[in-house]
């Protein structure tokens, strides 16, 4: 007598049937969730066996707020369970509370703020287009600017930021913010697209490399060995760029990590996180459906897997408890996924 199929393997049938049926125009997704989306979630794709520990069979992917211009700089606070995030044309930074999914304005005008993370005493920091800095927001609610200038002219538009053990903040600058009026004030660009490092005991300054196009998201990996840079300006350093980090201070052998083709078309990666196996989350778009959404990359560099959401998605971080939950600004939404990967500290 033969076995019946095993779980993993009815699970697989389930996705190919939904997606043969989403291709075919037969399944039209209800975000609003008040039409439920049938187990296992149809928009998660295992692309590399390496993913499929990673996916949850019965957690849907939930929108979670809409209505913004352009969502970015997703970070999680762990002692008041909320999440931060910025709307860049609305230079407003947006709070959704754990305890019970409300969304408020949390601070209006925020200096059109890009990316967000919090430093290891609980401080927000931020990257203010419209002020040309990175900017920690303190305790008793008073601002301390940590860089607005490099060697006497002013920071182009600092874009995303991560904090290190040490203190020290690195940050990117691509300038996006001063192109424009529009998640800015428009300007000309005074130095080099670069990555920075601010000395969380000194507050100096130093370009640690401007050797990419646009840096723009980036992250640690967990053993803190290596920088990853997403690079938005094309040509042969487009993609999401490796380095090696000397002394906590200083990079070296940058090298491609991973390019963005994928099934014949090149979109982009913005904002990146790793979790503690050393994959790589990218928040990715600009190339349709089907590639909008946020693309998992093995530490070899390998696609692996695949969250396709309705909206281009600007960034990505672990958030909740457990660390497990990965929220994604995508666009004019907030997105939320249950895993079982692990955000990196």
């Amino acid at each position: 007598m033969s076995h019946p199929p095993g779980r993993r393997a009815f699970l697989g049938a389930a996705v190919a049937a939904s997606a043969l049926a989403r291709a075919a125009g037969a399944v039209d997704r209800d975000w609003t969730g008040a039409t439920p989306t049938r187990y296992p979630e149809p928009d998660v794709e295992v692309l590399d066996p390496r993913f499929a520990r990673y996916r949850i069979g019965n957690t849907p992917i939930r929108r979670l707020h809409t209505g913004m211009l352009w969502a970015e700089g997703p970070a999680w606070n762990p002692v008041g369970r909320y999440l931060v995030w910025s709307d860049i044309p609305n230079d407003v930074q947006m709070r959704w509370l754990d305890e019970d999914g409300h969304v408020s304005v949390m601070r209006r005008p925020a200096g059109h703020s890009n990316g967000n993370t919090f430093d290891r005493e609980g401080r927000q920091i931020s990257c203010e287009h419209g002020n040309r800095r990175v900017a920690r927001y303190e305790h008793d609610g008073s601002v301390t600017v940590l860089a607005e200038r490099w060697n006497g002219k002013r920071l182009n538009a600092p874009n995303d930021v991560v904090v290190h053990p040490d203190g020290g903040i690195w940050f990117t600058d691509p300038g996006y913010g001063s192109m424009g009026n529009y998640e800015g004030h428009r300007g000309a660009l005074e130095v080099k697209e670069a990555v920075y490092r601010i000395d969380g005991r000194t507050g100096a300054l130093d370009l640690v490399t401007d050797a990419l196009g646009k840096p723009n998201g980036l992250c640690f990996s967990p053993d803190w060995e290596r920088l990853y840079v997403a690079d938005t300006g094309g040509g042969a350093t487009h993609g999401i760029r490796v380095f090696d980090v000397a002394d906590g201070r200083k990079l070296g052998g940058g090298r491609s990590f991973a390019t963005m083709d994928f099934r014949g078309r090149k979109g982009g990666a913005d904002g990146i996180r790793c979790d503690v196996d050393g994959n790589v989350w990218a928040g990715c778009g600009w190339a349709g459906e089907g590639y909008d959404g946020v693309h998992v990359f093995a530490p070899d560099g390998t696609r692996i897997g695949l969250i396709k959401l309705p909206e281009i998605c600007s960034n990505v971080c672990f958030g909740g408890p457990k660390r497990n939950r990965l929220f994604m600004t995508a666009s004019q939404s907030l997105y939320a996924l249950y895993t079982e990967a692990q955000g990196a500290s």
